[in-house]
């Protein structure tokens, strides 16, 4: 099984100057607990932005999420793989080294985002069939 047979291509994403309220509400709206950041150009990398990353923040910066930048607070680079990748190089990657997700690139341009449950679920269907 492939990244690209499994992965999610309708990715949420957001801008890094962003504030980390904007963050939030483009997750509550998008159903999803993580947004990719966008890159600023085509030498950039892309970043990534959780709910774990802005439940820290928050912490951090008691509360003030109108000040805060996405770009502040967002990994960046992201962890990214290719969707030609056998799932099972991109499962112990994220396993040893506590991803619980990675993006999906093709010559740099996002094509997608893989999820530890994204796995799980494809592993279960083949279980059952």
């Amino acid at each position: 099984m492939l990244v690209r047979d499994i992965m999610k291509t309708d990715v949420a994403t957001i801008s890094p100057f962003a504030t980390i309220r904007e963050a939030m509400q483009r997750m509550k709206a998008r159903g999803v607990k993580s947004l990719v950041v966008e890159r600023q150009g085509e030498h950039d990398a892309w970043g990534i932005i959780t709910y774990t990353t802005i439940l820290r923040t928050i912490v951090a910066e008691e509360g003030d999420i109108d000040l805060i930048n996405v770009y502040d607070v967002s990994a960046k680079p992201a962890i990214s793989v290719y969707g030609e990748m056998d799932v099972k190089h991109v499962a112990r990657l994220m396993v040893n080294e506590d991803y619980r997700r990675v993006v999906v690139l093709r010559n740099n341009e996002l094509e997608g985002i893989i999820t530890m449950n994204d796995i799980v679920t494809a592993v279960l269907k083949m279980v059952d069939e």
